[in-house]
């Protein structure tokens, strides 16, 4: 790894067509001691904070790399790895240019939006970073769907549905549903119910950010 140590040059536009320089939503609560210092164990991350942080392919990459490392890592390391992804290469085969945009990004505007945000601890002079606390409440927004996935919440309606079905025609008597007594049914129901809730559990922690080495979106 190449340790970057210049920070110069000229800013990257961010993904989602806005400067890299653009404020996040400003709606963290939070309390500040007699230091100045923030808590946080009292930070609040607000919805539209979250989605605005996540709506950033960059922010999202960098987010990926500190959960998957969960530790302080540093920026020179995180910023090759982004760079890496964004170019569909590996770290050994990005250029100095590619390198550098990123770096310069991270250093200059979204390290220090997510640190005034909370969801990071970036010590800018020394060039590290890691996420804090509170980037835990982000876990329930970072499951990732294929847009050729059923959601879990249709395929449990499904479910029920065929669940109510089944013990309905069981109850009225009906063929062949009486071949099989009820406590069968009910029992095969509930496997059915718990298979799919342990299928669904092992899906969704591999389809999370940090979850696996390389971002999810790019196994789509």
């Amino acid at each position: 790894m190449s340790a970057i140590g210049d920070s110069s040059g000229g800013g990257d536009q961010a993904d989602d067509g806005s400067a890299p320089g653009t404020d996040l939503p400003n709606e963290v609560n939070s309390s500040v001691d007699s230091s100045g210092t923030q808590d946080e164990t009292d930070i609040e991350l607000s919805r539209d904070l979250v989605f605005d942080v996540l709506k950033n392919r960059r922010r999202r990459y960098a987010l990926h790399y500190l959960k998957y490392h969960d530790e302080s890592v540093k920026l020179s390391d995180l910023a090759e790895q982004v760079a890496a992804w964004e170019n569909d290469t590996t770290v050994d085969s990005i250029s100095a240019a590619q390198r550098k945009r990123v770096y310069t990004a991270l250093y200059q505007s979204h390290l220090p939006k997510l640190d005034d945000a909370g969801i990071v601890d970036y010590n800018q002079n020394r060039g590290v970073v890691e996420l804090s606390d509170a980037s835990d409440q982000l876990d329930v927004y970072l499951e990732l769907v294929s847009k050729d996935d059923i959601p879990w919440s249709k395929y449990y309606l499904g479910l029920a549905i065929v669940g109510m079905a089944i013990v309905t025609a069981a109850w009225l008597r009906l063929a062949p549903f009486t071949m099989v007594s009820d406590i069968v049914w009910t029992v095969l129901i509930v496997v059915a119910f718990t298979a799919s809730a342990a299928a669904h559990t092992y899906y969704t922690r591999h389809k999370r950010i940090g979850s696996t080495e390389a971002p999810p979106e790019l196994e789509r």
